[in-house]
């Protein structure tokens, strides 16, 4: 009788034995590396309605990051501005051939449609966060938004994450700043920045101080900040 399967074919079993477990391995390593918020999310840049170029704005002209989130310090979330506070300015402008790209800002403004602006940074419905609780805590907008002062277009810049977000509750001492300079984007990455001790800031009304950081078994004297949360509770509520 003639022989159907070739002698290789004996390996099948043990090849299969071998190969399905670091297959499997190969997989669950690309998923985890590669489907994470820092492949997927990072460099999200979406084209707007209008090209407002940050760059110009916030970099060039040294706009202050409140005059449009003027939330940003007192709510969860940061206001997208008001067509009034676009044509604050704009209404005063002639800017020639580049105005008829602004053509959809006076549009709207003249009650001739919507402008709606595509947002960038996501956040999960069941994430909870407050831009008022972190700016006050003294985290700086280029610690999540990246230097927004050197973008023509917007782009996400950190990931975001779970896992982010708690590198920072855990230890957030190198991430703060005094409390006149969370706008600042330059400020990040300054000598300023080496020599910022946040416990030793006395500008603030109250204090950070890195021993209460996961230690809430002491009482926090009243002029210290809430350590940050680092429970599910906290962001998961």
């Amino acid at each position: 009788m003639a022989q159907i399967f070739p002698r290789w074919t004996n390996k099948i079993p043990f090849m299969a034995a071998v190969g399905t477990p670091v297959a499997l391995c190969g997989i669950v390593f690309v998923v985890w590396y590669y489907f994470s918020p820092r492949f997927t999310d990072v460099g999200y840049q979406p084209t707007q309605p209008v090209p407002f170029s940050h760059k110009l704005h916030a970099g060039q002209m040294g706009l202050d990051c409140r005059y449009c989130h003027n939330t940003v310090e007192d709510a969860a979330f940061a206001a997208i501005p008001a067509n009034q506070t676009c044509m604050n300015c704009h209404a005063n402008l002639d800017l020639g051939e580049r105005q008829r790209r602004l053509q959809p800002l006076f549009d709207s403004w003249e009650g001739k449609g919507t402008l709606e602006w595509v947002k960038v940074h996501m956040l999960p419905d069941y994430a909870y966060f407050d831009h008022s609780v972190h700016l006050n805590a003294g985290v700086g907008c280029s610690s999540c938004h990246g230097r927004i002062d050197q973008m023509d277009v917007v782009y996400q810049a950190e990931p975001l994450s779970m896992s982010w977000c708690m590198d920072c509750h855990r230890d957030p001492s190198n991430r703060l700043r005094p409390a006149d300079q969370v706008t600042n984007m330059a400020w990040e990455g300054s000598d300023a920045e080496a020599a910022y001790d946040p416990a030793a800031d006395t500008t603030r009304k109250r204090r950070f101080d890195p021993k209460y950081i996961n230690n809430h078994s002491d009482p926090i004297p009243a002029d210290v900040v809430n350590p940050p949360v680092s429970n599910c509770s906290g962001c998961h509520r």
